[in-house]
């Protein structure tokens, strides 16, 4: 223990460097510091040197005294092992810039980086062209732009007579023009322009000057994108790394130009997410089920991919930037975010709990903790500031109660109804995410709909909604959360649902969804009833419904289900459903050409969700000539009723709707011969 750990007890953390033991720091004040004398030392560490905030987080909170739980916790946290490493994405980087905007403002940037960086400039508005040819200066409308960090591609359409790429800046066009319609930007004003055409003559030389041109198009490939447009071409919440849109704001303009400066060379970042397509439910038979993670999806990494009739995603890494929504919204798991895995997470969370319960109980109580959920980086600074400000003018400023373990994430999106289900298993008696304010909309909406579905699983069970949101609009506005906190703070902490439960979370969702509802079912308020309770059209739970006078177990539902929870009989026309195997994808639904199925988004008991049971069956058909069973009764009575009165089949022709195919060709010949 030490009471001036940051500077004037500085002597004991460099003591402190040469034992044998790993370190944790228990503040994360001087961590820049703390963390250039570990590097300095002459002996190694053991371990990595950690840090973990305990001061503005519990030490400077109105219930300090009573947050030792906490901070016990937080400690069990911070000397966990560490996440094992995931693969990383590349990028290379050779400083090829485009800034693409307004002349005026390119152009000067252009000067000022072309020094460094390989400029390029696209001017959307015309202005004064420099007079030397420092670095290549195109003009016209951009028609595409998309990539990434050293892979971007942007295509324009030169709209002037004048291709400022050809043009050398002499001037003969200007000299020649009897209209003055060619100014100082050496581009053609042709409300001016009289078509006399001097100008082709005066630049014949050269080439810059066509008015009938016919290939507008341009292209070209760059590393870096400095965007100064009013409406920049990229406007999703998370943009490419590369790519950036200031605005023209000269400040903002002067940051970019300085984070331009260094990206150059070759970069990595984690791979964020893993696909597994086996258990994906986007698509079969050409038919479009599930599209989740390409609709919530804010960089435009995730795209539909079939083949041979087939569906997948695609998920191009360099493009996501690890927001994890696609983990959250997927109902079968095939998406799963990785950085860290659900796994880690669990055990992490697992930690949190039962190392409060346990000092909890040392003090004779029996308060649950509630789970904060944040952002790494803006929900720490939000938490930080909240608890500085808390210390310095309490009156003013809550900060977090006692009872509230908070745990940063890579994004507040990246954390689903396993988590959550699974966290209130281990016995928090809430869970709560943080929303900073700047998070993409679609990512609100999806939270909003997850924590719906997950309140109303629970709610089945006879417990009260225990998934919530905190949702700001900024991580500098200190009023709002503190008032979250307040709030909390004046009603206590909630109980814990259930006894703990000793599983660990896997990465595998249904898998860990299926043993979170096992434990709360054995513990539940009230026993779900016969026949389940309805859940939301969201959920990823539930079976289907059938209009068995529709049906014609022509089994096409079977083939089109990616999940294997529709089944057939090999030996008795009989159609068969397992609910724990659906995701309520919607394929079969969408497949059966009578329309006789129609989703039903429910919770049952898990002894009835892993329940074979039969949707419809019907008696077997079988041809008249050899007695083969080909279909069912009910298909040849639809099929007899469509096609009776077609001419091919009149009179004793129509007999032939009731053989085999083989009996129909034998039928055929004789009837010619």
């Amino acid at each position: 223990m030490h009471t001036s750990l940051c500077r004037q007890e500085i002597g004991s953390v460099i003591k402190a460097f040469d034992s044998s033991d790993s370190l944790v720091i228990a503040c994360t004040q001087e961590s820049a510091l703390f963390s250039e004398l570990a590097d300095q030392s002459e002996k190694p560490l053991v371990a990595p040197l950690r840090f973990v905030n305990i001061r503005e987080v519990a030490g400077w909170t109105q219930e300090a005294k009573t947050s030792g739980p906490k901070i016990a916790a937080l400690l069990a946290l911070a000397d966990m092992p560490e996440a094992e490493p995931v693969p990383v994405v590349n990028y290379e980087s050779q400083g090829r810039l485009l800034i693409v905007g307004p002349g005026e403002q390119a152009l000067p940037w252009a000067e000022k980086l072309s020094a460094s960086l390989d400029v390029s400039v696209l001017c959307t508005e015309p202005a004064a062209l420099p007079i030397a040819r420092n670095f290549p200066i195109y003009t016209g409308a951009v028609t595409k732009l998309d990539g990434y960090l050293g892979n971007f591609t942007v295509a324009w359409d030169l709209q002037n007579p004048i291709d400022p790429e050809m043009c050398t800046r002499c001037g003969a066009c200007v000299d020649v023009c009897p209209e003055g319609a060619i100014n100082d930007a050496f581009q053609i004003d042709l409300d001016k322009c009289k078509s006399h055409r001097d100008c082709i003559t005066a630049c014949a030389g050269i080439g810059a000057i066509a008015f009938d041109r016919s290939d507008r198009q341009r292209s070209s490939d760059f590393d870096l994108i400095m965007d100064l447009r009013a409406h920049p071409q990229m406007r999703m919440s998370q943009t490419p790394q590369g790519y950036f849109a200031p605005g023209s704001d000269p400040l903002e303009q002067a940051l970019v130009a300085n984070q331009l400066l260094g990206l150059v060379g070759e970069f990595e970042k984690p791979k964020y997410f893993a696909y597994n397509e086996k258990v994906c439910a986007h698509g079969r038979n050409g038919k479009v089920g599930c599209s989740a993670c390409i609709d919530v999806c804010s960089t435009g990494a995730i795209s539909s991919l079939f083949k041979n009739g087939q569906g997948t995603v695609e998920v191009n890494p360099n493009l996501c930037m690890g927001c994890g929504a696609c983990s959250t919204v997927c109902p079968s798991g095939a998406m799963r975010y990785n950085y860290p895995s659900v796994a880690h997470q669990g055990k992490e969370i697992k930690t949190l709990a039962s190392v409060f319960t346990a000092e909890v109980a040392k003090l004779k109580q029996t308060i649950a903790p509630a789970l904060l959920l944040h952002n790494l980086k803006a929900g720490t600074q939000l938490l930080d500031s909240l608890g500085r400000s808390a210390h310095l003018r309490p009156k003013q400023f809550e900060g977090l109660p006692s009872y509230v373990l908070p745990y940063g994430i890579e994004h507040i999106a990246a954390t689903g109804l396993d988590i959550w289900l699974g966290a209130l298993s281990y016995g928090f008696g809430e869970v709560i995410l943080l929303l900073t304010g700047d998070e993409d909309p679609a990512y609100r909406a999806a939270l909003e709909t997850q924590c719906a579905l997950g309140n109303a699983i629970l709610a089945a069970y006879g417990f009260d909604a225990r998934i919530s949101l905190i949702q700001l609009e900024s991580a500098d506005d200190l009023q709002p959360a503190s008032a979250a906190m307040g709030r909390l703070r004046q009603r206590g902490a909630l109980p814990a649902i259930c006894s703990p439960a000793s599983f660990g979370l896997g990465n595998q969702k249904r898998e860990t969804i299926e043993a979170v509802l096992e434990h709360l079912q054995r513990q539940a308020k009230t026993p779900l009833p016969e026949g389940g309770v309805d859940l939301p059209k969201s959920s990823l739970l539930g079976g289907l419904n059938i209009n068995k006078d529709a049906c014609t177990l022509c089994m096409s539902c079977v083939g089109s289900c990616p999940e294997g929870a529709l089944l057939d009989n090999l030996d008795e026309p009989k159609l068969s459903f397992i609910e724990k195997q659906c995701v309520q994808c919607g394929i079969c639904v969408k497949t059966c050409p009578e329309q006789a199925l129609s989703l039903a988004p429910r919770l049952r008991t898990v002894e009835e969700r892993k329940q074979r049971v039969e949707l419809n069956e019907t008696k077997p058909f079988h041809c008249i000539s050899c007695g083969k069973v080909f279909g069912t009764s009910k298909m040849v009575d639809l099929m007899l009723a469509k096609l009776g009165t077609h001419g091919a089949f009149a009179g004793a022709a129509l007999d032939r709707l009731k053989m085999c195919s083989d009996c129909r060709v034998v039928d055929m010949v004789k009837k010619e011969i």
